[in-house]
């Protein structure tokens, strides 16, 4: 047999790092429905023509081809099918498919995996899990609703066993309305020079502003001391008019910043700082815009990002704006793993393993396993009767902390602790092994 090799960019966990990946999802699955989000799932694929419709990410989309593909098949981009490389393509989609059985607002999650085609790197893959929270209005949508998305992913985001985190939050009316009063016309060439504020640095991104954004060296100092305000609370306002901002749509974006630093802070204190580098979705976004970075894993950059866009999708009928937030959520998970920074705390989910003392009484440890399951117990039974010795020690690699040895005639049930190697008489009908053993949890190992 050909020697088997790992496929880069599609990761694999073992056992115990999918038990870590699944409780990252629980966690977010959790939290989304308690706020009443409902989640859904899309298909994996959608025309190319949906797919490339912004031409800019042609390289990165998987093409499915059929083996014996139709004529003409492989050229038709209504006809050739791509997997989707984020669930916001799909989204669109779906809420167009489906308006008319949709309730608006609509509040959805959706965790699930997508495919782009770039280079596998530490924390970036080729296949992996996206985890997206979206309120979609139909016409309109409140302002209120930025912040409440917010709060949702800072619950979320607590939850985890990550050593801190910070949402850098911003508004694309502040910095454009910023830009205008100083007498700045190319706004998105100033936000695409200050996007790359942490890879060159200042000096770098002050030449670009004054080469490609054709601005002059007083306005390119402005735009890099407003890119420089940060606070946690709305004190980032004066700073902004200090610097010589004013105008109506500047105000306008000072009050929704503010709003969304309000209520956040109220809701998960310490979650949220107002940072005015924020600039992505320059073609997208259109009010807030979100950034989102764990303590101490700075090369990691931003595991959760998003904010408010204001046409999503639209027909004749209807525009649908909407506000959403996005975990990469393999790349979290990845990081968790190789920095250690959590684990489970046993690889299977099973607390019991039975033992059996002779094929012939197999029938008596089914019966056992059979009621503690039936009272929420995770039980295996012993795949062999093997001497006790060698079943207690199968039972250990596999990380089971309880032996369970059925009665014999005129006996009783006994059932021992491995870690402690106390033994005690038991009833299956009503053993529970203590809460913290009765699943396989996932732990900080800080």
């Amino acid at each position: 047999m050909a020697k088997i090799s790992a496929l880069s960019g599609f990761p694999e966990w073992l056992p115990a790092q999918r038990r870590v990946e699944q409780h990252v999802i629980d966690v977010f699955r959790h939290v989304a429905e308690l706020h009443g989000f409902a989640g859904i799932e899309t298909r994996a694929v959608e025309p190319m023509s949906q797919l490339l419709r912004k031409g800019e990410i042609d390289k990165e989309v998987y093409v499915l081809r059929r083996l014996h593909a139709e004529e003409g098949e492989d050229t038709d981009p209504d006809r050739t099918l791509g997997l989707h490389f984020d669930l916001t393509v799909p989204l669109a989609r779906y809420v167009l498919e489906h308006q008319n059985d949709l309730s608006f607002p609509f509040r959805r999650y959706q965790i699930q995996k997508v495919w782009r085609g770039e280079r596998p790197q530490d924390g970036r893959f080729r296949e992996f899990y996206q985890a997206d929270l979206d309120i979609i209005g139909q016409d309109s949508l409140p302002g209120h609703v930025e912040a409440e998305v917010a709060v949702v992913m800072a619950e979320i985001l607590a939850r985890l066993p990550l050593p801190g985190f910070t949402i850098h939050v911003n508004n694309r009316r502040l910095s454009e309305g910023f830009f205008r009063s100083i007498g700045i016309q190319d706004h998105e060439a100033v936000l695409r020079a200050l996007d790359k504020l942490p890879k060159i640095g200042r000096e770098a991104v002050h030449a670009l502003l004054v080469q490609d954004a054709g601005v002059s060296d007083q306005q390119a100092d402005a735009c890099l001391g407003f890119a420089a305000i940060s606070s946690a609370d709305g004190s980032f306002a004066q700073a902004v008019r200090d610097l010589g901002g004013s105008g109506e749509l500047m105000e306008q974006g000072i009050a929704e910043l503010t709003a969304v630093l309000e209520r956040v802070q109220a809701a998960v204190p310490g979650a949220i700082v107002a940072d005015l580098s924020i600039a992505r979705g320059l073609d997208y976004y259109t009010g807030t815009v979100f950034e989102t970075f764990v303590e101490g894993h700075a090369s990691l950059g931003s595991v959760c990002s998003g904010g408010r866009y204001d046409r999503l999708a639209a027909d004749n009928r209807h525009t649908y704006p909407g506000v959403g937030l996005s975990i990469g959520l393999s790349r979290l998970v990845s990081r968790l793993i190789s920095a250690d920074l959590a684990r489970a705390t046993r690889p299977v989910p099973s607390a019991v393993l039975v033992s059996v003392t002779s094929e012939e009484t197999r029938g008596s440890s089914e019966a056992v396993a059979r009621a503690l399951r039936a009272r929420g117990v995770p039980t295996e039974v012993a795949p062999s009767a093997a001497k006790l010795g060698k079943q207690i020690r199968v039972a250990d690699r596999r990380g089971i902390p309880f032996v369970w040895f059925p009665a014999e005639e005129g006996g009783e049930h006994a059932v021992r602790d491995l870690r402690s190697g106390e033994q005690v008489p038991a009833d299956p009908a009503s053993w529970t092994p203590p809460e913290e053993d009765l699943t396989a949890r996932v732990v900080p190992t800080a």
